[in-house]
């Protein structure tokens, strides 16, 4: 007769003891850094046909930031973000073990922002992945981050969003309905394993490629005869190009079915909800999820009027701003929500 199999009883408790030991991962640390160099609606007014009125009624901006080529960079920008958010996570930098850098404007070609990053802040040695997510990449990352903590691979990593997207922006009266919205900046999570029962609850990713020339930059890309050539700069290829209407029709209801999502995983509802950070896309978006969802102003968080869309910079910049701010609490329900370029859309439900 045949001997039992080793996968029985023995098998199932040490499964059942693993999952036991599975971490939670926990945010106890926020920063973020914009550039100093305020660009207003204004300003904007004298380089192209555009008026004030014009852009707060379709995008709800005031004003943003754009980068300064004579101090800010993609990574030098995420150093800052993060040392505020060590600062406040009260932990020292050495204690990092991963770095997960959300863009899709890094300093070089390649290599990727993540290695800069690393280097900047003397993590030499430690790993260093790149995600290129677009305004979906910081809840992409911290969806890593978390899994990597959970199965014990690391303690203590690093998420990161960092854009810089005014030098790729059309600044003439033909590309002014994206170049009046995007904008640079950086903003930083701390995530830490921990026992306790709270932090991230779920992540949630989906994306449609069917839609990837509706929102994006065509050039340089590896698949032409030559990365650049008068041909190309000439075409404007360089350039952001967005098909706004179908950007819209498209986010409004990738995120009610996206912060739905993770609601339902949890088995919580829409009142439930402490506070909802948005991507910064555009205001009008944000105000139209809230009616949905029937949020009052209190629990829902947007700071695009004075940064503008940073893409995967713009939850941590709100995440850290939300906080200071006192609107993120202890034991406070934290739902964050993105749709962007690719199409990509995401959320995560987080027990503060």
């Amino acid at each position: 007769m045949l001997s039992e199999p080793p996968y029985g009883n023995g098998y199932e408790l040490t499964r059942e003891l693993k999952a036991e030991s599975v971490k939670k991962s926990r945010i106890i640390g926020v920063g973020h850094y914009v550039p100093e160099n305020i660009v207003t609606n204004a300003d904007l007014e004298k380089v192209m046909n555009t008026t004030n009125e014009w852009i707060v009624e379709r995008t709800g901006i005031e004003e943003r930031r754009w980068f300064d080529p004579e101090k800010d960079t993609v990574s030098n920008m995420a150093t800052k973000a993060c040392k505020m958010a060590l600062e406040r996570a009260k932990l020292d930098v050495k204690e990092i073990d991963f770095i997960v850098f959300a863009t899709i404007t890094p300093d070089y070609f390649f290599p990727g922002a993540g290695v800069l990053l690393q280097r900047e802040l003397g993590l030499q040695g430690i790993g260093a992945l790149d995600i290129r997510n677009a305004c979906s990449g910081f809840i992409y990352a911290l969806s890593i981050a978390d899994q990597f903590i959970k199965t014990g691979m690391y303690k203590n990593i690093l998420v990161v969003g960092s854009e810089i997207q005014s030098s790729a922006l059309d600044k003439s009266d033909e590309g002014r309905s994206s170049s009046v919205i995007f904008a640079d900046g950086a903003g930083a999570a701390v995530l830490q394993a921990t026992d306790e029962d709270r932090g991230v609850l779920s992540t949630h990713l989906h994306a449609d490629g069917d839609f990837a020339e509706d929102l994006y930059v065509r050039d340089p890309g590896s698949s032409r005869k030559t990365r650049l050539s008068k041909e190309l700069l000439d075409g404007k290829t360089f350039n952001l190009t967005m098909n706004g209407n179908t950007v819209f029709k498209h986010a409004v209801v990738r995120f009610s079915e996206v912060i739905n999502e993770a609601l339902e995983q949890n088995g919580y509802t829409k009142e439930d909800i402490d506070l909802l950070i948005p991507h910064q896309a555009n205001l009008r978006i944000s105000n139209f999820v809230q009616k949905q969802f029937k949020l009052p102003d209190e629990k829902v968080f947007n700071n695009i009027m004075h940064y503008g869309n940073t893409t995967a910079a713009s939850i941590p910049i709100a995440m850290s701003e939300a906080w200071e701010k006192g609107k993120i609490k202890e034991g406070d329900l934290i739902c964050l929500a993105a749709f962007g370029s690719g199409f990509t859309w995401a959320s995560s439900l987080i027990r503060w």
